[in-house]
């Protein structure tokens, strides 16, 4: 009987070193792992802060550091490209802080502002009216019963996968057949109408159980009724995060004004940033921060929405 003991606590002293070690392996690996997640944050989130924090610089501490690159100093007298041997002083912090560009921005030059307000034109009409056009053709899609339904929503589908680049040119084809060229219409039309919206939200209502809408139509509720009260509460996140992934998409855009306007006046704020070298980029900066506001507010402000929907969509099978 003592040799049986002896044995046992033999065996539990060999096997306390390995718990320890696995243990000890386990904690280094997570470490290890949370080491490589931050690192990867850290690059992702540097060019943001590097943006908000340059903004605050003075237009001199900006030529000091940065000149080099933005004054057209690496381009030569023939239009061919050098390189720049001396090296450019990165600075997260700056010496002074400065609020010039703000200044000029909001205050002194109202044609940044006037961009600013039609990128909100434009984006907002799109948010608002694909999200109802959607929500009336997704609804008819998960409740009309036809043979040519899913031939309908294969062609969705298949317009969805296009880059926008490819039907860039029947748009503008149609829109100069319209005679809106050159006008809101020929942003705001095709993105009304644009088959992402449509996608997400019929792939959400064909997952509503029968059983509810039969038991609205047993107590006298039409189609409308329906739609309103069973549907459209339910898809509440999905439209949240619709409404936020279209809001980012057009806000960002920038081949169609290009191709569908002439008048650079009617040109939004993400025009103006895709020729941020052209100028002063202490204003580019400053210009580039406010443009990240209203999409930063947004998700912040729809976030749990945002998640809600992805994580339900992508919980379940269509």
């Amino acid at each position: 009987m003592t040799d049986i003991k002896l044995d046992l606590s033999t065996r539990a002293q060999a096997v306390r070193p390995r718990r320890r070690k696995i243990k000890w392996v386990h904690i280094l690996s997570l470490i290890l792992i949370l080491a490589v997640l931050i690192g990867f944050a850290v690059l992702f989130l540097f060019p943001t802060v590097f943006t908000v924090t340059n903004s605050f610089m003075s237009a001199t501490e900006i030529s000091a550091n940065y000149g080099k690159i933005f004054t057209g100093l690496g381009v030569s007298g023939d239009g061919g490209r050098v390189y720049i041997g001396e090296k450019v002083n990165l600075q997260l912090i700056p010496d002074k802080v400065s609020f010039s560009q703000y200044s000029t921005v909001l205050f002194k030059s109202p044609e940044y502002l006037l961009k600013f307000w039609n990128s909100v034109f434009f984006v907002l009409p799109i948010v608002v009216f694909q999200l109802a056009v959607a929500a009336g053709a997704s609804y008819a899609f998960a409740r009309v019963q036809t043979k040519f339904r899913a031939i309908v929503f294969f062609v969705y589908i298949i317009l969805m996968l296009m880059p926008y680049q490819v039907t860039l040119v029947p748009n503008y084809i149609v829109d100069s057949y319209l005679g809106i060229l050159n006008t809101r219409w020929a942003i705001i039309l095709p993105g009304i109408f644009s088959p992402f919206s449509v996608f997400i939200l019929t792939k959400f209502m064909r997952r509503i159980p029968s059983a509810m809408v039969e038991a609205a139509q047993l107590d006298g509720a039409g189609e409308w009724r329906i739609f309103t009260s069973i549907f459209l509460p339910l898809c509440r996140s999905t439209l949240y995060s619709v409404a936020i992934l279209v809001f980012i998409d057009y806000w960002n855009m920038v081949e169609q004004p290009l191709v569908l306007l002439t008048d650079a006046e009617m040109y939004p704020l993400s025009v103006f940033l895709s020729k941020i070298n052209e100028g002063d980029t202490g204003i580019a900066l400053a210009i580039a921060v406010i443009y990240m506001v209203p999409p930063v507010l947004l998700f912040l402000y729809s976030e749990d929405y945002l998640i809600d929907g992805i994580s339900y969509s992508a919980s379940v099978k269509g």
